[in-house]
This record gives C-alpha cells, structure tokens and sequence, in this order.
C-alpha cells in the first residue's frame, strides 16, 4: 500500500509550516521563497510570521542529457557545485561553466520578472527564513544559503514541508537551522508527498508578491 499523501497542497503546507515557525520567536525575520513552488508556501508562512516576503532566484545547474539532474546550482553571486556527481559522472569543468552561465542569465532575467521593480528587501541584521515546497537533493537550497548570507542576513533559517534526509544533511551544515515538516524515508520525490502539487505559473507569483506588497494582484487567486 502507498503511504498516504502529508499535504493537500502547497498553500495548506505553508500554513502548517508557518505554525512550526511560529513558537521559535525569529529575529526579525523575512521570507525569501524560491520560485515557482517555494512562493505559495513562502507567502502562508509570511502571513504567519507577520514578515514581508520576497523571491531568492536560484537556478538548477543540470547535468549533459539529464536537465533534471542537478550537478550544482547558482544565484545571485554564488555558485555551488555538486562535486561528487560530477565526478561520478565525468563532467569537465568547461561544461559546467558553461551551463552555469547560462542559469546565471535566467537567475538575471527572473528577478527582473517576478519584482517588477520592486528593490529586494534589506538582509542585514535579519532572519532571512529560506522556503521551498520541498528539498530533493538540496542543491538549489545551498545555493540560496550562499546568496541570503551574501546578501548580509543575520541567521539563516531554511523552513520546507517535506525534505529528503540526505537534503536535511547538507543543510544543516551550511544553515543555521533547518525545518522541515517530515523526512519520510524512502523519499521518492517532493511531488509525490502532495496530493496537489500542480506547476506554480509566474502570474501567481507575481501576483502573491504583490499582495504582500499591498498592491492590487493582476489575475485571481485561489485560497488553496
């Protein structure tokens, strides 16, 4: 028998994980939601949090002939290879420079797109509180870790519904702390552990942001 679905989608797992971090009393915290999937969740837990919200744009750096693989990630300024599976896979360093810049680009091109130039939000001497709607492998997570600490956040907090043990691991390693909600074992697939978890589209993005904002959304918006 499969184990039964955590969450019904991403809006209800970010109002469970808001209630987590509710009671940890965050030092003036701000949360940064990696888009797409990771701003549903963000903006539940900035409403819980009563924090403003705003995107950290990583990138998913994928190996040759399997995009979906990642080998490393990148952000604003940081770069983060996954060595092993380079190794493991053979991959020169010219190709992962290569793919690297290309997401580099796109990390460019997305943050334009999603503030619609709006100035992203002041880290120092704060709580910057990391979310996506799930880790897999991490990678892209310790690429946003490099970018909020960069960036000059105080304490870096990396919150998510659902994580991979392996993931929780290398996270805690960088982050000063790590929530995740459940680390089922065998972990399968962030997916798998929604019973919706239907592709997040830019206009809600956007759209979430600008509530956050206090400005009017653009399209209309389900509760979830």
């Amino acid at each position: 028998m499969s184990p039964a679905r955590i969450f019904s989608n991403r809006r209800a797992a970010g109002r469970a994980l808001g209630d987590e971090l509710a009671p940890l009393g965050l030092k003036d915290p701000v949360v940064l939601a990696l888009p797409r999937g990771g701003v549903p969740v963000g903006y539940e837990v900035a409403q819980r949090l009563a924090a403003p919200l705003d995107v950290l744009v990583v990138r998913k750096v994928g190996a040759p002939g399997q995009p979906e693989l990642a080998i490393g990630a990148v952000g604003r300024g940081v770069t983060v290879s996954d060595d092993d599976t380079l190794a493991l896979l053979g991959v020169t360093p010219e190709y992962f420079e290569a793919a690297a810049g290309r997401e580099r680009l796109e990390v460019e091109r997305r943050e334009r797109m999603f503030r619609e130039g709006r100035p992203s939000l002041d880290l120092h001497g704060r709580t910057a509180v990391l979310v996506d709607d799930g880790l897999a492998t991490g990678s892209t997570m310790l690429a946003a870790v490099g970018v909020a600490r960069q960036l000059g956040a105080d304490q870096v907090v990396v919150a998510v519904p659902v994580a991979a043990r392996e993931a929780v691991a290398r996270l805690t390693a960088q982050a000063d702390r790590v929530v995740s909600l459940a680390t089922p074992e065998p972990f399968a697939a962030v997916g798998y552990w929604y019973e919706d978890f239907t592709q997040t589209e830019d206009a809600e993005v956007r759209d979430l942001l600008r509530l956050t904002a206090g400005e009017p959304r653009l399209a209309p918006l389900g509760s979830g």
